[in-house]
């Protein structure tokens, strides 16, 4: 059977959770997880930065 609650959260975000990532500059990329910066403000960012050092 499918599992029909997958990524239904991200419809209430705004653009469906998509947007450009302020790192890397790829556009259309889902921007879920919290990047924290050096002067401790919180940026969303891809899944490709997420674990990178700012």
């Amino acid at each position: 059977m499918s599992k029909q609650r997958r990524g239904k959260a991200l419809w209430s975000l705004p653009a469906r959770g998509r947007g450009t990532c302020p790192v890397c500059g790829r556009t259309g990329v889902k921007l879920l997880y919290d990047l924290v910066c050096a002067d401790g403000a919180k940026k969303q960012v891809c899944k490709q930065c997420q674990n990178k050092k700012k």
